[in-house]
């Protein structure tokens, strides 16, 4: 039979089902559903793999959104190792930790009228913009705990940021990375409340000192130490190109000497190294025409090095509010087992 016919198109048949069969049953359909269902395939063979660190790139604004609980219980699970992520999901979550929470609205509205009555709009989402102030209070407190002579990366801040906050019964994602010991990069952190806050500190006479190279350097050092490394990208920018660079930055800091015990390959006109990511999921609603990294192909990657060639991928082109919710249920329905989890406690020697 010739191999253009070996995995035949299989209807669905509606019935009752629980959400993980029938994203199995979508995985042998067709378009975004077929690969929606092969997004849990891919996830649960990286839970599956040896010597596997999963990174996450989490983009937007998913906390006011009502998905942050989401990424509380992926931390908990050890479903990923690290979160790389705006500063919007690690602060904007903050203001429904603290009990004041998000309003579903609408993007038909008179914006006008919003502004007025003090009110922030995230598309269909409402916000008060006097919740949001003592959001960014309650960061300042913490902000001015911090050495104002000591140089910070982001996830050394974060991880500190989640201890105090769990220590308050604050459930943000921060607290419960850090209850976990999974750590949180944030490398435009300014851009978000923490810029702000740092504002706010600095007028009290509390300067913040951020270290941005440190922080690379952190990060690229995960790839030293791992194995192999497994991504999941919900949406792009920042996170998504930081987490890329991990695969192609480890020569640099290395001084192209490569990393002992770690299968990588080698750029013959530079001599670089480079480690693709084994393992690779991206959700996005961004086309990759247009020449932007959020809607950039796993595929385009491979060119780069970023993303391996022979190793498993898959792209869904759906809103992630659609397709983590779900994706999340199928995996807590089908994986039961206890992973072996990376140690990266010693990110957090120079704080702890």
């Amino acid at each position: 039979m010739s191999r253009h016919f070996e995995s035949k198109v299989e209807a669905i048949e509606v019935k009752e089902k629980s959400i993980s069969q029938l994203l199995a049953e979508m995985s042998k359909t067709a378009y975004q559903g077929r690969k929606l269902g092969e997004t849990v395939n891919v996830w649960e063979a990286m839970l599956k793999e040896k010597e596997l660190t999963i990174i996450m790139g989490l983009a937007g604004s998913m906390s006011t959104a009502g998905q942050w609980t989401i990424i509380n219980w992926l931390i908990k699970n050890r479903f990923i190792d690290a979160l790389v992520s705006t500063g919007a999901n690690v602060s904007e979550d903050i203001v429904d930790a603290m009990g004041f929470g998000y309003w579903q609205g609408s993007p038909h509205v008179n914006d006008t009228e919003l502004v007025k009555a003090d009110i922030n709009r995230y598309y269909d989402v409402y916000g008060k913009e006097s919740d949001y102030r003592k959001m960014e209070e309650l960061m300042t407190e913490f902000m001015l705990t911090l050495k104002s002579d000591f140089a910070y990366s982001s996830i050394e801040l974060l991880y500190l940021f989640g201890k105090w906050l769990g220590a308050k019964g604050i459930q943000s994602i921060t607290a419960v990375a850090a209850e976990n010991n999974v750590p949180i990069f944030c490398p435009a952190i300014s851009d978000s409340a923490y810029g702000e806050s740092f504002l706010m500190a600095k007028n009290l006479g509390h300067n913040i000192l951020l270290d941005q190279v440190k922080e690379f350097y952190q990060f690229v050092s995960i790839g030293e130490k791992a194995k192999d490394i497994g991504v999941v990208y919900i949406g792009g920018g920042v996170p998504k190109d930081f987490t890329q660079l991990i695969a192609i930055s480890v020569s640099p800091k290395t001084m192209d000497r490569g990393v002992p015990g770690r299968e990588g390959f080698l750029r013959q006109s530079v001599k670089e190294y480079y480690y693709p990511h084994k393992y690779a999921i991206q959700i996005t609603t961004d086309s990759p025409q247009w020449g932007g990294l959020s809607g950039c192909t796993l595929e385009e990657a491979i060119s780069w090095g970023k993303i391996h060639s022979k190793g498993k991928r898959v792209t869904c082109y759906c809103d992630a509010t659609i397709a983590l919710p779900l994706i999340a249920h199928a995996l807590n329905e089908k994986v039961k087992f206890k992973r072996t989890t990376p140690d990266l406690t010693w990110l957090f020697k120079e704080v702890s």
